[in-house]
């Protein structure tokens, strides 16, 4: 290490071993950053060992069959993606072209935002920016952290984490109604069948229901639940074949519950708002501002296409 020391310094430090850097710590494994990268692994390793001269620290060591970041390297990645960020900005210094951005853009959204917004967002990449992979990470339960640190570049959520150097918009406002299996039974005839219903509903890890049910729960209204699934794909399994309801957002017909029958809700339900979120370093960025752009203009062709989901994209 010390010879190794003697022929790099900071200076050696370029974009392709951040990203370098980044590919390794996200994908936990030479083999899966070669691939990211688009490289053979034994560049990978050169490239590795010419890092580890540079920062004195071993970066990656060896667990079980695979490796782990050291907590340097941890470190290192965070700021790796920033500069990777300021290096593609003093790319783009004059006008932005969609057409010559090469990046990997990461977005975190949960099943139901994924299934619906991401497919049309995809196809406009390939159109207008084909050099532009889109990465998607789950959403869980939205930190701070996610857009601080740079996991992700866009979050969508109906819950913004709230924060002075948080962005948000909202993209669209949708109606819940009550899906079931028209083979098994019909559509709760009021209230008290509603509420004599069984039920099946979305609870994330760590154990965090939905917003409607909370609301609903806090107006004493009580469901019983039978099954408690992790993410809105999976309810179509437990909804089919039983007489179980689903309580979920309409636009989740044109997806996961396509094929279920649906009803308004027999009580007053509130909206479900959705919100596209960022962090501060990215408003004035012009790659950035296209991609928000792109991700609002595949809302209202979505919302068309949605039978009884009460859906409407915010007025500019």
């Amino acid at each position: 290490m010390i010879n190794l020391m003697s022929k790099f310094d900071w200076s050696d430090l370029d974009g392709r071993l951040l990203r370098l850097l980044v590919a390794v710590v996200e994908t936990g494994s030479v083999t899966g950053a070669a691939q990211r990268l688009g490289v053979t692994q034994s560049a990978v390793s050169h490239l590795l060992d010419k890092l580890r001269a540079i920062t004195a620290d071993p970066l990656f060591v060896k667990s079980g069959r695979g490796i782990v970041a050291t907590a340097r390297a941890e470190l290192l990645a965070v700021q790796a993606r920033e500069l990777i960020d300021q290096l593609e900005r003093f790319a783009r210094a004059g006008e932005f072209v969609p057409a010559r951005w090469q990046t990997t853009f990461t977005i975190a959204a949960n099943d139901f935002q994924r299934d619906v917004l991401l497919p049309p967002l995809v196809a406009r990449l390939h159109a207008q920016a084909p050099g532009v992979a889109l990465r998607i990470i789950p959403s869980d339960v939205p930190s701070l952290e996610l857009l601080r640190d740079e996991h992700c570049q866009l979050v969508i959520s109906p819950r913004p984490p709230d924060g002075s150097d948080i962005l948000q918009k909202r993209l669209f406002e949708t109606r819940y109604r009550v899906f079931y299996d028209p083979t098994v039974r019909s559509a709760p005839r009021d209230l008290a069948d509603y509420l004599a219903a069984r039920h099946i509903t979305v609870v994330y890890e760590p154990r965090r229901a939905l917003d409607l049910d909370q609301w609903l729960t806090a107006r004493g209204v009580r469901r019983r639940f039978a099954v408690m699934v992790p993410g809105f794909a999976g309810l179509p399994a437990f909804v089919h074949g039983s007489d179980m309801l689903a309580t979920a957002p309409g636009l989740l017909q044109l997806h996961a519950l396509r094929g279920l029958a649906s009803a308004e809700p027999p009580l007053p339900c509130p909206p479900m708002s959705m919100y596209m979120v960022w962090h501060a370093r990215h408003q004035h960025d012009a790659a950035h501002r296209w991609m928000r752009e792109q991700l609002e203009a595949v809302v209202e062709p979505v919302l068309a296409t949605t039978p009884h989901s009460h859906a409407h994209s915010p007025k500019p």
